[in-house]
């Protein structure tokens, strides 16, 4: 599981909450939860509980699709110590977005895609000398955000060997649900699953949006890697869990 609001609370808080209820926690590397910045805290702390761990790497005032030169290269610099981090913590896998448009001036989109592009070769460089998976993640129906179709993840990824974090609730909101699974296949190494009405990135428990799970999960027979359930709150989270059990039962 992992959740956006965990990370301005001590991370041992939530492995004494998570620990025995989930079986992997997706650490969403910002704040307190930054594995760069608190790489000790960390290293002492994961070694002592029964979970696997994933990363999600920083968000906030980060943009490798940016078109000024200092924030790019900033930002790339958060993921590849991201990166880094998780290579010494021994975590596998690394989730990434993929940048975003200017917001004041989306019809500059194919500039920062191109921006985004860059990035992705450099990051695809740090996935193979740290050893870690880095997962770009397909984004929600808003103008400012690259990759949110098939299409357009593919184009910004193409020429690498990166691989893709598929967000099922993301992916609702774009209509692009199908359009993801038969593109990328086993290219997705690390699946986000939450709910939602399609109309916005609510991250609702599963079953209370419009997603036909079922279906979903039908086409996904032959993943294997993790469903990593991306919630408002631990208890949503655990009714998530609990739901996502029975459909895949």
């Amino acid at each position: 599981m992992s959740c956006t609001g965990f990370s301005s609370t001590e991370p041992v808080a939530w492995l004494d909450r998570i620990v025995g209820v989930f079986d992997l926690w997706e650490i969403f590397s910002e704040a307190d939860h930054s594995i760069s910045a608190h790489l000790d805290t960390f290293s002492d702390l994961l070694p002592s509980y029964d979970l696997s761990y994933s990363v999600h790497s920083p968000i906030s005032d980060i943009n490798i699709a940016s078109l000024s030169d200092r924030v790019r290269e900033a930002s790339l610099a958060e993921i590849v110590s991201t990166a880094d981090a998780a290579n010494r913590l021994d975590i596998a896998t690394v989730t990434v977005h993929p940048g975003l448009a200017p917001m004041a001036m989306t019809h500059l989109a194919p500039r920062a895609v191109e921006r985004a592009r860059e990035s992705m070769r450099a990051i695809g460089r740090a996935s193979e000398e740290y050893g870690v998976v880095m997962a770009i993640e397909n984004m929600p129906d808003m103008p400012f955000f690259l990759g949110r179709t098939a299409e357009d993840l593919l184009g910004i990824i193409d020429g690498t060997d990166l691989a893709v974090c598929f967000d099922i609730g993301h992916a609702n909101t774009t209509d692009q649900i199908g359009e993801m699974i038969s593109t990328f296949g086993d290219r997705i190494a690390n699946i986000h699953i939450h709910d939602n009405d399609g109309t916005g990135d609510q991250h609702r428990t599963i079953g209370e949006g419009c997603i036909d799970f079922d279906g979903v999960l039908e086409s996904l027979g032959w993943y294997g890697g993790n469903y990593v359930i991306e919630a408002r709150s631990f208890e949503s989270a655990v009714d998530s869990q609990s739901s996502l059990e029975s459909l895949l039962s």
